[in-house]
């Protein structure tokens, strides 16, 4: 069983990869902006809506492609996922900028907050569109960062560049680990992929989860 993975995030190519999977990556090229933008119109989103309301759309995006490897239909599983921080009552996503993630980091030292990771699954074997739009599910684990962090360490992590394209600027399995204290959930869904909840989704379409270990 294929599994494509419609993102281009080294996170959750690591975990799949972990987990014995190797995905097709086929890259999304959904406007997130846009896509929140036109929901936001309706009225305000939960930030649980917020992450599959993403993953949703970078699945759905690619769902249709031609396989990069063959230029036929796809023949498989689709998975999109998004990830956001939330602390302090703010949704945070990659910060991009030295400044930001070093402004985050001063402010959410010592503090607990919430890592959202959005899912949607799609059903393309043989090319088959009979699943429709897919399904989805939302998982999230809570995140105390250490309260004796001082402003050296801050901006060594910084300058390492490793929080600027992450969800809430920190990461639990590389540089940023140290400075968490304690992991409540799911770790994976903390790196941008709840394996649980993908194993369950994929269940869901009758798939035994070893069906998708393909590496060695």
């Amino acid at each position: 069983m294929r599994l494509y993975l419609a993102s281009t995030s080294p996170a959750r190519l690591m975990l799949l990869r972990q987990a014995g999977i190797e995905p097709v990556v086929i890259p999304s090229s959904v406007d997130e902006d846009a896509v929140i933008e036109a929901r936001l119109a309706e009225g305000p989103l939960e930030p649980s809506e917020y992450v599959q309301l993403l993953a949703r759309a970078k699945a759905l995006a690619v769902a249709d492609a031609p396989d990069p490897r063959t230029g036929e239909p796809l023949d498989g599983l689709v998975l999109g996922g998004d990830s956001m921080f939330e602390i302090g009552g703010r949704m945070l996503g990659k910060p991009h900028e030295p400044h930001v993630a070093r402004e985050r980091w001063l402010a959410q030292r010592g503090q607990t907050g919430t890592l959202w990771s959005g899912h949607w699954l799609v059903d393309r074997r043989d090319g088959s569109d009979a699943s429709g739009d897919g399904v989805g599910s939302t998982a999230s684990a809570s995140v105390t960062f250490a309260d004796d962090l001082d402003d050296v360490e801050i901006d060594a992590y910084v300058a390492s560049g490793e929080p600027l394209h992450v969800a809430g600027a920190f990461t639990i399995d590389s540089l940023g680990a140290p400075f968490i204290d304690r992991i409540e959930g799911d770790p994976s869904t903390v790196v941008g992929l709840s394996l649980p909840a993908l194993r369950r989704l994929v269940r869901g379409f009758g798939v035994g989860w070893p069906e998708l270990w393909n590496r060695a």
